[in-house]
């Protein structure tokens, strides 16, 4: 009788432990099964409409399991900064030129993955209808960041108003301007300020769609356009070397260059926005 009760004990002390490692087992899938679908989700840095649209919509398109979290941000800087410091997988803010002006600043290892849109730039003016109302001496608002302020005088240089330096393209500064006939003096402001320089009456503003819109105008009212057939400012979807080649970075390659993508930039292309830069492949 003592031996059954002791093989009874025995087998009893068996189940239990075998009923605790169930649970433990349990437990650790859980566990693997929410860090699974934590990995599935692709964080995107990005800063402002239509930009932050974009990603939004790719959030709808990219295939299971990824999913997309949008990261706002209020600056030029933070977007690169998280996505060098891997606090983000990728970033949708920049065409290339200020990505590798970033890159060169900071020892950055960013890379551009897909050109997605051309933003149509220009310049504005409060009190100009044409390149030919412009006064000599008149005063010109360009971006203070290297990559936008070359593009800015290229533009200029594109309508005559200046002569760059032979041979200078993407890193122009105003100490390669040669020719100045009109004599315009250059005043360096911050992209995202560029738009209050319009409305204290500079004479003459570079800008995008996304900031100007926010007083109403569009490249319709400006006073001339960027010829850009390369798309060499489209902005792009960056990543890093590191996750460039990534799973989750291709899924999310092919969700920016979705259908719905193309159809809502598609939208914005005929209000005289932006162009794509890509062609939906099935």
């Amino acid at each position: 009788m003592i031996k059954k009760y002791l093989l009874l004990s025995i087998f009893s002390v068996v189940l239990l432990l075998a009923a605790c490692g169930s649970d433990e087992n349990s437990e650790e899938t859980a566990d693997e099964g929410e860090s699974s679908d934590e990995e599935t989700v692709i964080r995107v840095a990005s800063q402002t409409i239509p930009m932050t649209e974009v990603v939004e919509l790719a959030g709808e398109a990219i295939e299971e399991p990824y999913s997309v979290e949008l990261v706002e941000v209020s600056d030029n800087i933070q977007y690169n900064e998280a996505l060098l410091n891997e606090e983000v997988d990728a970033s949708f803010a920049q065409h290339e030129p200020f990505m590798e002006m970033f890159n060169n600043e900071r020892d950055g290892n960013l890379v551009a993955v897909q050109p997605i849109y051309n933003a149509i730039v220009g310049f504005y003016s409060p009190v100009y209808d044409s390149v030919d109302d412009i006064e000599d001496g008149a005063e010109v608002a360009i971006p203070s960041d290297p990559s936008n302020e070359a593009r800015a005088l290229m533009i200029l240089e594109q309508h005559d108003l200046i002569a760059l330096e032979e041979g200078v393209t993407y890193e122009a500064t105003v100490d390669d301007v040669v020719e100045n006939p009109h004599n315009l003096t250059f005043t360096h402001v911050d992209l995202l300020n560029l738009t209050a320089s319009y409305e204290d009456g500079v004479e003459l503003v570079f800008n995008y769609p996304t900031y100007i819109e926010s007083i109403g105008l569009t490249p319709e009212d400006a006073v001339f356009l960027e010829e850009d057939g390369d798309n060499t400012f489209a902005i792009q979807l960056v990543a890093r070397e590191d996750n460039e080649n990534s799973e989750e970075i291709e899924a999310l390659k092919k969700a920016f260059t979705s259908q719905e993508v193309y159809d809502f930039l598609s939208e914005l292309s005929e209000e005289g926005h932006l162009e794509p830069t890509f062609e939906v492949t099935e």
